[in-house]
């Protein structure tokens, strides 16, 4: 662990990883310029969980693939979390997959004034959206 990075949790898991979030890691993952612009768009989000095809619509030149590849990195280190939608509550032809910032990245981040709320809200509603991502943004989310 880097020197001043602190670790919460500490529950082993049975294969000997830990669910402890390493500050230093996680601003490691979060500010790489791409995983930074997914943070943002998840932040400015209206409801703060979109999904994959709304993280696309915001980040044309990634490609679904890199953003999940992505999403899945800041998961490993705790920065962000999957909202899964119950399979008997799941609408046809919608997303039921959504991500969003873990209490621990949101308090990291306040911590370091780093993904203010309020501005990257401000910026995201500046974005011209298709009905199709308006349809999306308005879906509700699992907590």
């Amino acid at each position: 662990m880097h020197p001043g990075a602190t670790r919460t949790g500490g529950d082993a898991t049975p294969t000997g990883a830990t669910d402890e979030f390493d500050t230093w890691l996680a601003l490691q993952r979060a500010t790489d310029d791409t995983r930074a612009n997914l943070i943002a768009d998840i932040v400015g989000h209206p409801a703060g969980a979109p999904s994959v095809a709304e993280l696309d619509y915001t980040n044309p030149s990634l490609g679904t693939d890199a953003i999940r590849r992505h999403l899945g990195i800041l998961q490993d280190v705790g920065v962000v979390e999957q909202r899964v939608v119950e399979p008997g509550e799941r609408v046809r032809g919608y997303p039921y997959t959504f991500y969003a910032i873990t209490d621990a990245a949101r308090a990291l981040f306040d911590r370091n004034d780093l993904f203010p709320v309020a501005a990257w809200r401000r910026q995201y509603d500046r974005i011209e959206k298709t009905s199709e991502i308006r349809d999306l943004e308005s879906m509700p989310r699992p907590e």
